[in-house]
């Protein structure tokens, strides 16, 4: 590395510079130890475990650590995509460490939108980061870099650039505080807790700047490896080459570590425990001889290599789970509503995809979040049915020694139901009430469009429903989108730019939803001999 006067006029600059509520960026360490890995678990952990529901209010809260040390005016913002780059640099900034990224990828392959290329995506370009740079504008360059398209990549792709990701080992040590998991369908989160029994809890964020909470589940989809599909661990990375003056070090440059130097790398949550098969799709999860689900597999082995379910409580962390996504939708709508957005014109055309586009319909509408709702919803009934076949199968993953489980498994349902609630705004200030179940009878009734009027956003109906004051057009789109609401798989590759003629003809969607109905399902269930 060659020293200039320039380089030295920065040492005079960040030595200068206050200890406090500044925003140089500087490398103190040439790389992450485990105690920086194990800080930056410890620091998503506290935002995770806060109330915090925006970025910029977590960031400010007392769950950080880092705040006093921040400009007083700066506002923190990002989506769900740039969450994990966001918080990483963050933190490197605040304690030093060395910090280079993906800044552009191409697709492997024709794609309309890199964000869902079907062959997945391949590294363009890499920047390092240097000492002397602004923390708050790199932060925000970091917005225009990122997107879900840089996580779609193939995890054994290691050329022509390195990407900022390896495939991480199903166990305690591959998965942790900090591990991102990404979701094809274009959704990303930080993992912030795994509980003993192998749930785990992340963090995720939205184009309206909100953060919310989860549990990892089918929501999560699997897909090809060229997709990238699932946990992703920050590779490590090395600065080499730099000079050291005065604690700071400069220039230089970042090397990152292939996958056969890293000792977690693994490729079974792609192919499974046994053989590569020659198509991920036959992949088989077996532990300690016993073949399970893909999901159930990555709990069993995150609690230690065993599972069994306590279905009594599932079911009603499962409703906790669901009433807080009610919450988070219930903030989502408010934004939109209070941007406006509903007292707009109706465009003549749907997006080109409802789930994945910009502008103001990415940052207020909901179809992506409704459809992940729905699925949860689905999920629950689906799972209080297989609880049911493994208890008659007297399957030992089961942990249950009642006499109808059946029974109790409604009674945690309903006192769980009961302490939920979630409210809006009529749209003439009157406030509603919904209570779990009535919210999930009208969950496919709920619209994704902001343009419509809160009344319709929350599938009301009847006397409720008098308030809203969209014109006739408005009224016919709604009932022309019930067939979008009813489709719970988010197709990001289908052409979906259609106008109310073609909705009333039956374009996209399907003709009715699924069974979320678990409390009629396990009322049955309880009187059947």
């Amino acid at each position: 590395m060659r020293w200039t006067l320039g380089m030295a006029a920065l040492v005079v600059l960040l030595a200068a510079a206050p200890a406090e509520a500044d925003t140089l960026y500087r490398i103190r360490a040439e790389r992450w130890t485990a105690a920086d890995e194990r800080g930056f678990g410890e620091f998503l952990a506290a935002i995770g475990e806060s109330n915090c529901r925006t970025v910029d209010a977590c960031l400010k809260s007392p769950a950080n650590p880092f705040r006093a040390s921040d400009p007083p005016r700066v506002t923190f913002r990002a989506d769900c995509a740039d969450l994990p780059y966001f918080l990483r640099f963050y933190y490197a900034w605040k304690r030093g460490l060395p910090f280079s990224y993906v800044s552009r990828v191409s697709p492997r392959g024709r794609a309309r939108d890199i964000r869902y290329s079907p062959g997945g995506n391949q590294v363009a370009a890499r920047r390092d980061l240097t000492s002397g740079m602004d923390a708050v504008q790199v932060l925000s360059h970091l917005r225009d870099y990122i997107s879900s398209a840089t996580y779609r990549m193939d995890p054994e792709l290691e050329t022509p650039l390195a990407q900022d990701f390896y495939s991480p080992s199903l166990d305690p040590r591959g998965i942790r505080p900090g591990t991102v998991i990404y979701d094809p369908n274009g959704h990303l989160a930080v993992v912030w807790r795994v509980e003993r029994n192998g749930r785990i809890h992340y963090i995720d964020a939205h184009p309206d700047n909100t953060l919310t909470r989860g549990q990892y589940d089918l929501r999560f989809v699997r897909a090809s490896p060229g997709m990238g599909a699932g946990f992703k661990n920050w590779r490590p990375q090395v600065l080499t080459e730099a000079r050291r003056l005065d604690g700071v070090l400069f220039g230089g440059r970042v090397t990152l570590a292939p996958n056969r130097e890293i000792a977690d790398f693994a490729l079974t949550q792609y192919y499974g425990t046994g053989a590569r098969p020659a198509n991920w799709r036959q992949g088989v999860f077996l532990l300690q001889g016993r073949p399970m689900d893909y999901y159930d597999y990555v709990r069993a082995s995150l609690s230690g290599g065993s599972l069994a379910f306590d279905p009594v409580r599932e079911i009603a962390d499962m409703v906790a789970s669901n009433c807080a996504d009610l919450s988070y939708r219930a903030e989502a709508v408010e934004i939109a509503l209070a941007a406006g957005i509903q007292n707009r014109p109706q465009p003549e055309r749907l997006p080109p995809n409802i789930y994945g586009t910009d502008g103001d319909w990415e940052t207020y509408s909901t179809p992506s979040r409704d459809a992940r709702l729905k699925t949860a919803f689905k999920h629950l009934r689906d799972t209080a049915e297989r609880f049911l076949n493994l208890s008659r199968a007297r399957d030992a993953s089961l942990a249950y020694r009642g006499a109808n489980l059946a029974a109790d498994m409604l009674d945690a349902y309903e006192r769980q139901a009961a302490q939920c609630r979630v409210s809006y705004q009529r749209s003439d200030g009157s406030r509603v009430t919904l209570a779990y179940e009535e919210a999930r009878a009208r969950l496919f009734r709920m619209s994704f469009d902001p343009y419509h009027c809160p009344e319709a956003r929350w599938g009301a109906s009847g006397a409720e429903a008098a308030t809203c004051r969209d014109g006739a057009v408005k009224r016919a789109w709604y009932a022309a989108e019930q067939r979008l609401r009813n489709q719970i798989e988010r197709t990001y590759e289908a052409r979906m730019d259609f106008t109310l003629a073609q909705l009333q003809a039956g374009a996209g969607g399907t003709a009715s939803p699924p069974d979320t109905d678990v409390r009629a399902f396990l009322a049955q269930a309880a009187r059947a001999p």
